[in-house]
């Protein structure tokens, strides 16, 4: 009898505990369940996590609170109270979150996109003045991407005979383009032969567990969730995944080790990491952030980041230009008009190509390939809107709802790159509420690559080909699936040159 009523004891208080207790102070949000929190809400290919955002943001307010295990989220849903937050009070929510997980893969404060502290602050830098040194954002750089870029477009066309419409999977041609502009600045090599194989083995380990992302969230249990039935054998499965893709990366780094020469001018990224090294060494200062793993998780950020977020919004730009021919249309008559019979169009053209322009600011809008922000930590207590948020907590910017809300961005669901001009329909117009690399000082650290990628890949494509629905088949599926990042469907277009006739 005793033992009943100290369980029943035990049980109560859990859940004042779990549903009183623990939210008080916090901003409001939906009823966590015991262990789980709202988690289970985001697990699944086909869900719609914008949608669900939305949702809670329509419930609750602009500020509020939901669950991942055990630990708590506060969600930021509106555009000036994020600007307040993260950007006007930026040294506030520097911090990341800390898991399980993450100190599983990544060792704990390593790396780039998880690190924070000084750590972060000289990595960032660091790695800042080294991608600057090689050209990002500058000519040099553009001359790399239009050489893959123009290299990926012969591929293709050495498949279609002339006049030819023939129906293609261009997801291998877009990975290799990538591929070899991200492992030309990490490591200074193209992939060819051996080394093409490699990273194909590694890009599909790498889209597999992007597409398990959702069940991540699962391991915010923590050390329980590993020996659990359904979740182990994920568990095993992102182990195995992580040693393959860190081992493939240590395999490069160590013969940059073999060939380093300190005398000489860094090539690559990795070398220039090696030197860093060997010029504090010599100058008897600390190495302490400057570790092999802090090298190898710095690498894999480098990597993966720069390889899936511009490889899924490519994928998501060819599947918009099959879904609406109106705007694949008007993209073409832009480039008639504009660029002419001219090869090649480069980044001095972008300011011509205002329609090209607002119809990959729409593709970024629409993909919203990251639903759920990378979470920050805040460092102190804060005020958010009209809440004071506590020290040590995870605060999260939902970028994905500020681009499908209707205030900002009317029929939101709609692809319209007309919202992106203005009047005339010719000048471009800026609208702040597209934010699609985030904001404040954790805003993404490749984005003048990623922006000069997206246009010269895509422009330059479009600029030669035409795609469409085959005949017989059904339009692409345009719901995202739900992973690490909102993938797109497979899908296989038909394709042909312009001007083939």
């Amino acid at each position: 009898m005793i033992a009943v009523i100290l369980l029943i004891a035990l049980c109560g208080a859990y859940l004042v505990h779990n549903f009183y207790w623990k939210r008080r102070g916090l901003p409001p949000g939906p009823t966590p369940w015991p262990f789980v929190g709202n988690s289970l809400e985001f697990v699944g290919s086909s869900v719609d996590v914008v949608a669900k955002l939305l949702e809670w943001k329509r419930q609750y307010g602009s500020v509020y609170t939901i669950w991942m295990g055990t630990k708590a989220f506060v969600h930021v849903a509106d555009y000036d109270i994020m600007q307040e937050t993260f950007v006007k009070n930026a040294d506030a929510f520097t911090g990341r979150m800390r898991s399980f997980l993450n100190d599983k893969i990544r060792g704990g404060n390593m790396g780039i996109i998880t690190s924070e502290g000084s750590l972060w602050k000289e990595q960032r830098r660091f790695s800042l003045h080294v991608l600057r040194d090689f050209g990002v954002g500058r000519s040099i750089m553009e001359e790399n991407i239009l050489a893959e870029t123009s290299i990926m477009n012969a591929s293709i066309n050495k498949q279609l005979a002339k006049g030819e419409v023939k129906i293609m999977d261009v997801k291998p041609f877009i990975d290799e383009c990538i591929g070899n502009i991200i492992n030309g600045i990490v490591f200074g090599f193209r992939l060819e032969n051996e080394k093409l194989k490699e990273f194909e083995k590694m890009k599909k380990v790498l889209d597999q567990q992007v597409s398990a992302g959702s069940q991540a969230i699962l391991f915010m249990l923590g050390p329980i969730s590993v020996n659990l039935p359904f979740l182990s054998t994920i568990w095993k499965q992102t182990m195995n995944n992580f040693e393959e893709i860190f081992g493939y990366l240590k395999k490069n780094l160590n013969e940059h080790r073999q060939t380093f020469d300190p005398d000489s001018e860094p090539t690559d990224f990795a070398y220039a990491y090696l030197k860093q090294i060997h010029q504090l060494q010599k100058q008897g200062e600390s190495i302490a952030n400057y570790s092999d793993h802090q090298m190898s998780v710095l690498a894999f950020d480098l990597w993966a980041a720069g390889l899936e977020t511009t490889i899924t919004t490519l994928r998501w730009s060819m599947l918009y230009m099959v879904a609406h021919p109106e705007v694949q249309d008007k993209v073409h008559a832009e480039l008639r008009e504009k660029i002419g019979d001219r090869k090649e169009i480069t980044m001095a053209d972008k300011s011509n190509l205002t329609y090209v322009t607002a119809v990959m600011n729409e593709i970024q809008r629409c993909a919203n390939i990251i639903p759920l922000n990378v979470p920050h930590r805040t460092l102190e207590a804060v005020s958010v809107g009209k809440y004071l948020i506590p020290e040590d907590v995870v605060i999260v910017p939902s970028i994905s709802v500020v681009h499908m809300e209707e205030k900002y961005f009317p029929e939101p669901r709609k692809f319209k790159p007309e919202r992106f001009l203005q009047s005339d329909g010719k000048t471009l117009k800026k609208v702040d509420q597209l934010m699609p690399f985030s904001l404040g000082k954790r805003q993404c650290m490749g984005e003048s690559l990623a922006r000069m990628e997206l246009f010269l890949i895509f422009a330059n494509f479009m600029h030669n080909f035409h795609v469409s629905i085959p005949k017989g088949h059904s339009p692409p599926n345009l719901q995202p699936i739900n992973g690490g990042t909102s993938q797109p469907h497979n899908y296989s277009f038909a394709i042909k040159r312009i001007n083939s006739d």
